[in-house]
């Protein structure tokens, strides 16, 4: 089979976990016999310094033809600290979603025997939960006009629009992943004060009858972020709008005890992009420190959901978890008193993993 992906390092350690993660992606191309056409992209701060904007045409268009897209991370403190800046590496993401017709964001939370001791929560809370969130991507209020201040600067407003169209997309596609997991959804909202909401709630009790063998909760957001620490084993796959799923999934991410475990896929009308949940952690680019197992999972999404191709997916989270078994770990998720591995002493492990499976 041959895959066409475009790969888009970004800022901060992105271009480290991205190394690693293509190096995967082309042991499992290699193991599998599969012919893989690949070529970089800029994106973000690093975009901004080269050509002024942080998602030019010639990234959008390297994606458009690409059948996939493998995504590092942006930012950058010198914008996050310049409010006056009118350019932002985080504008080329929700460029990227926008024009690409990135509408979900599909966030599997799962804890890991070997890591349940790094979860804040308790390990009898944390342990066996398996749960998926799925973030609308394209509305609410990170796209939603008018936008912007008053011109004394002392009034600040945002919009949040969804259309009944965008509403019908996205929970069918959580009923649909719901159908293929426990057949247990919950759909997040905030109907009670929210005229959005309420448009949520009500194609979703629309659609609800559609999938009978599904059983289909309603939930406010700020109970649903309690029940995320309470109990989160109780939830299966879990859909809401864009500002709060962005909320929740990062809540979601600290009960397996480390940003840098999880992967997401951003589902799209053209293509669909593949990324970390983390940040870029600009701090620590080039130091070759930063947890490669989020994009290498990513990486894995990749082959899944983007080629259906579940053997070399799955083969890729074996690697993964033989390599925390083995204790080959970077510092963040390392067990005290083992020794701590390099981003590319992990990738070159799982790698080899690869090759000899």
């Amino acid at each position: 089979m041959k895959l066409n992906i475009a790969v888009l390092p970004g800022d901060g350690i992105g271009p480290e976990i991205i190394s690693v993660a293509l190096d995967v992606t082309k042991a499992i191309c290699d193991k599998f016999k599969h012919n893989l056409s690949f070529e970089y992209g800029i994106c973000g701060a690093d975009a901004i310094d080269k050509v002024g904007n942080p998602y030019p045409d010639e990234t959008h268009e390297l994606c458009m033809r690409s059948d996939a897209v493998l995504f590092g991370a942006v930012g950058h403190p010198r914008f996050d600290n310049d409010p006056s800046a009118k350019v932002r590496p985080e504008q080329g993401l929700l460029a990227m979603r926008k024009k690409l017709g990135l509408y979900a964001n599909i966030r599997p939370v799962v804890t890991f025997e070997t890591l349940i001791h790094k979860s804040p929560l308790r390990a009898d809370l944390v342990k066996g939960a398996d749960f998926m969130c799925i973030r609308e991507l394209t509305g609410g209020l990170y796209f939603g006009r008018p936008q912007g201040r008053s011109e004394d600067g002392n009034v600040a407003y945002d919009t949040c629009v969804y259309s009944r169209d965008e509403v019908v997309r996205i929970v069918t596609l959580a009923y649909e992943y719901a159908m293929k997991r426990r057949k247990k959804l919950t759909i997040v909202d905030k109907a009670n004060v929210l005229a959005t909401s309420r448009l949520w709630r009500e194609v979703s009790k629309e659609i609800a009858p559609k999938f009978p063998e599904v059983e289909t909760e309603f939930m406010f957001v700020d109970n649903a972020a309690m029940r995320m620490i309470q109990w989160p084993t109780s939830f299966d796959v879990i859909v809401t709008e864009n500002m709060f799923g962005d909320i929740l999934t990062d809540e979601g991410s600290v009960i397996t005890g480390s940003m840098g475990l999880l992967p997401s896929a951003s589902i799209g009308t053209y293509t669909s992009v593949f990324e970390p949940i983390h940040g870029s952690w600009p701090q620590a680019a080039g130091q070759n420190i930063a947890n490669p197992l989020a994009t290498v999972l990513s990486a894995a999404m990749m082959f899944e959901y983007a080629f259906n191709l579940k053997d070399e997916a799955s083969l890729i989270r074996g690697a993964v978890d033989a390599s925390m078994n083995a204790n080959v770990r970077t510092a963040d998720i390392q067990i005290d008193g083992e020794k701590s591995f390099s981003t590319s002493e992990v990738g070159n492990w799982i790698v080899d993993f690869i090759n000899k499976a």
